[in-house]
């Protein structure tokens, strides 16, 4: 029992001392009283501002330690600066005080790290990307600096730096929640490259704002960087022709902030048209579609301005050795902002051997180079260039109610002159002009009625024009051509939230779209103008499922033509169940229509430089495309590896001759038929903090099938048969950045004249003896890019890049297109014309933003 007690009470003294020692350790005291003990203690001033200080605690130092070491304790455990003047003076203030903080972000729904998402410090340019883990450290931050946290799908974090102070122990976790409105979840991050992301309904979504860096590219030009996708190409390098998955590009529904888009490209299709500096993001869907969208049988490509009112001014401006650009975010009060964005080319006043490079690449075979042998009666000259320009208007009347409203507008002008000596031998001169324009309005109201009621009201109006005056000057002859497309459409859409797991939506939309195409011809005098106008009332509806490892989307849109008196309805499916862990199975399928497409005229059109104008459906020998779709995948995603294997079949009825631009026999002919696009898509994708890597793979058997033709089935004019991508980015410092990739494809199918009987002769006229269509493919096109992208900060709140890219760093010559032509001296013999791809073309660009 004795011994019992002594345990005890040995016990009891060990606990007190114990816990004195802790109380001691955690013992606080008043500062200003530590500050006058430590001026008595060591013969020292402080100056110091005492309402700043007053009640503020702090641990009562070991006292045995020295100044030197209070002092350091103190700037590590307090928000102040504690600096010597001297030795014997000492300021304590707020001023420059610097920090490092770390943190863990997570997402709040599966706990798993956003790996990706951009940590910046407000009204700064210093910044960095969360790792694999989640984890983020930045140093020398300020003691007032506040911090965002953003990442696309998630509501953005506003925290004080104070909060992250790093220590020794730990960092603090972050939960981000996903945005109630989207259960279209991030399902990678991180795709191929940085600002790449993919939706867990496969399409693919690429924030400009945060894009790292693509091989040759010295911008985020995004009609460029999507051919990096699987089953995205364009099989003549022009961007104005993006093949997807075997279809042409008017096939390809495109959308700036609601605005239905009939251009894409500048430089008649060799940069994109749409500014990368105010556009936020740019989802791309292959297959699955929304029931929300109409058109594009191909693909549907829509882009986003950045949407939300910040209370800070910001900006930037670049150029490059084609063209300079500015964008400027301004808010005008807490409720409303204006961004604005212009760009425009100096191609009509300094020429730079990129311009040189994509002048010859674009205006190769038409009358610009086709008629440039000058003599000495004849002389030519050419002046090119190009602008676009964007505004929007954001007006929050509350957190509730939000109102946009804005323009885009998209420009080419070619002026092309020819002097020449009259018959009196007097100088006459002749200029022929070429301009292309796609003007757009678009407005919004979004309204939150409850935590569980949207309603979205869109209207947009677009006018697409081309229009050339060319004077012919061998002829004397003047020949005006014009393309018109008015479109005015109104959509009301509603999205119910029936549950964290459940979405429903519903709409109605309304679009009216007249084309108009013109030709007048001065000797012999002709003149001719067509009209068609078609209205199209559309129901659609969906319901979404997000749940664990499930994802399903099921919807239709029920589309009625006024003219044809004609219902078309279209089944949409998308769905994605997740199993063992790492892998997913995909089932994608869609329905969908298109009444405007484009006709191709390779001879007379628009002095041969643009020779695609827009029609519409009459239902007589241009009916409404229709396409029918699936597609069925299995994807591995693990530790940032990705492998994604998708098989898809593709059939579109309602295509022309004349929209697809034959060479061969059938190229007068009037026929309508269908083609379909099967085959396979590989991708594998390798992520990690200072590197991505990916190889792409695509095979693919696409065919025409034209009843009323002979032969009725041949090779589409995009019949790639196999297509390689691939791509290494390294991050050399965390500044400087390093691209190389490279495209391998299987060459274009084409039509020769046949062998000893090359042309036939029809009264007067002399045409090509083609054999079978599509029957020879041209060499393989190969091309190696290379860019390299370098961050400095001007100032504290200014960064600049500079940038440099290569295109085809190999200078090699390959063929996009060939074709043939009666020859002028003999016409019993027909000539071979080559279309040839951009040569070696270095871009150098250099931008600031603030």
């Amino acid at each position: 029992m004795n011994r019992t007690n002594s345990i005890i009470t040995l016990l009891f003294i060990v606990f007190s001392f114990s816990f004195q020692a802790i109380a001691q350790a955690q013992e606080k005291i008043d500062l200003l009283d530590l500050i006058e003990q430590l001026e008595a203690k060591f013969d020292v001033k402080f100056s110091y501002s005492g309402d700043e200080l007053a009640q503020v605690l702090v641990s009562k130092p070991n006292k045995d330690a020295s100044l030197k070491v209070v002092i350091a304790e103190l700037n590590n455990a307090t928000v102040f600066n504690f600096k010597f003047l001297t030795e014997r003076y000492i300021t304590i203030s707020t001023i420059n005080k610097v920090i490092s903080i770390c943190g863990v972000v997570i997402s709040s729904t599966d706990k798993q790290p956003l790996f990706g998402a951009s940590v910046v410090v407000k009204n700064t340019t210093k910044g960095t990307i969360i790792d694999k883990d989640g984890y983020f450290e930045l140093t020398n931050v300020g003691i007032n600096d506040t911090i965002n946290i953003s990442f696309l799908g998630f509501k953005t974090i506003e925290i004080k730096a104070t909060h992250l102070r790093f220590n020794s122990k730990s960092c603090k976790t972050l939960n981000m929640d996903a945005q109630n409105e989207a259960l279209n979840q991030i399902l990678i991050s991180k795709f191929l490259t940085t600002g790449l992301q993919k939706y867990i309904d496969g399409s693919t979504v690429l924030n400009t704002n945060k894009f790292g860096i693509l091989p040759g590219l010295t911008d985020p030009d995004i009609l460029q960087s999507i051919q990096a996708l699987p089953g995205v190409e364009s099989v003549n390098e022009s961007i104005a022709n993006i093949n997807v998955r075997g279809g042409t590009n008017d096939q390809n529904l495109m959308l700036w902030d609601g605005i239905k888009m009939y251009h894409s490209g500048h430089f008649f299709g060799l940069i994109s048209a749409y500014n990368p500096y105010l556009t936020n993001k740019v989802v791309v869907t292959k297959n699955g579609t929304s029931s929300e969208f109409n058109e594009g049988v191909s693909s549907t490509i829509n882009m986003s301005t950045k949407n939300k009112i910040t209370n800070t001014f910001s900006g930037g401006a670049g150029a490059s050795l084609i063209h300079a650009d500015a964008f400027l975010e301004i808010p005008l009060t807490k409720k409303l902002a204006l961004h604005v964005s212009g760009r425009r080319s100096f191609t009509d006043v300094l020429n730079s051997p990129t311009y040189d490079n994509y002048f010859e690449r674009s205006f190769q075979d038409s009358k610009l180079t086709t008629n440039s042998g000058d003599t000495s009666d004849s002389k030519s000259s050419s002046d090119f260039f190009f602008y676009d320009y964007t505004a929007k208007l954001l007006f929050d009347l509350n957190d509730n109610h939000k109102f946009r409203a804005n323009i885009i507008g998209i420009n080419n002008n070619l002026d092309y002159r020819e002097s020449f000596k009259n018959s009196e031998d007097e100088k006459e001169s002749k200029t022929s002009n070429l301009k292309q324009e796609n003007l757009g309005f678009g407005a919004s109201w979004n309204a939150l009625w409850n935590t569980k009621f949207n309603t979205e009201v869109t209207a947009f109006y677009s006018q697409y024009n081309v229009d050339a005056i060319d004077y012919r000057v061998e002829t004397d002859q003047r020949l005006i051509q014009a393309n018109e497309v008015l479109e005015t459409s109104i959509k009301l859409k509603t999205t119910f939230k029936v549950s964290n797991t459940i979405n429903v939506l519903n709409g109605y939309q309304f679009s009216e779209i007249g084309i108009l195409n013109a030709t007048d011809v001065s000797a012999p005098s002709y003149d001719k103008t067509k009209k068609e106008v078609l209205l199209n009332h559309a129901l659609f509806g969906e319901i979404e499922f997000n749940k664990n490892n499930t994802y399903l989307r099921v919807g239709g849109r029920g589309n009625y033509f006024q003219k044809f008196n004609k219902l078309i309805i279209e089944p949409r499916l998308n769905f994605r169940q997740k199993v063992f862990n790492r892998y997913a199975i995909k089932l994608q399928g869609e329905f969908k229509n298109q009444s405007a497409t484009q006709i191709i005229d390779f001879q007379d059109d628009f002095l041969g430089v643009e020779n695609r104008r827009w029609i519409l459906a009459n239902e007589q020998n241009i009916p409404i495309s229709e396409s029918k779709q699936v597609s069925l995948g299995l994807e591995y995603n693990y530790k940032n590896l990705v492998i994604d294997v998708e098989g898809f079949y593709k059939n579109v009825d309602g295509v022309t001759v004349s929209n697809q631009g034959f060479y061969n026999n059938f190229q007068y002919i009037n026929a309508a038929g269908s083609y379909n696009a099967k085959g396979v898509e590989f991708l594998i994708n390798k992520t990690a903090n200072n590197y991505s890597a990916w190889l792409s793979y695509a095979y693919s058997v696409n065919n025409y099938e034209f009843k009323t033709l002979e032969p009725s089935v041949f090779p589409n004019n995009v019949d790639i048969r196999h297509s390689v991508s691939m791509a290494f980015n390294y991050d050399a410092l965390s500044n400087l950045k390093i691209s190389v990739g490279g495209v391998w494809r299987s060459g274009k199918p084409y039509t020769k004249p046949v062998e000893g009987n090359e042309t036939v002769q029809d009264g007067n006229n002399t045409f090509v003896n083609y054999e079978a269509p599509n029957s020879e493919n041209l060499e393989n096109f190969m091309r190696v890019d290379a860019s390299v992208n370098y961050n400095f900060n001007i100032s504290k709140s200014t960064l600049g890049t500079l940038r440099a890219g290569v295109l085809n760093v190999l200078d090699r010559k390959n063929t996009v297109n060939r074709y043939y032509e009666v020859s002028q001296e003999n016409s019993e013999k027909a000539i071979q014309i080559d279309n040839f791809s951009l040569g070696l073309t270095p871009n150098v660009s250099f931008r600031v933003q603030f």
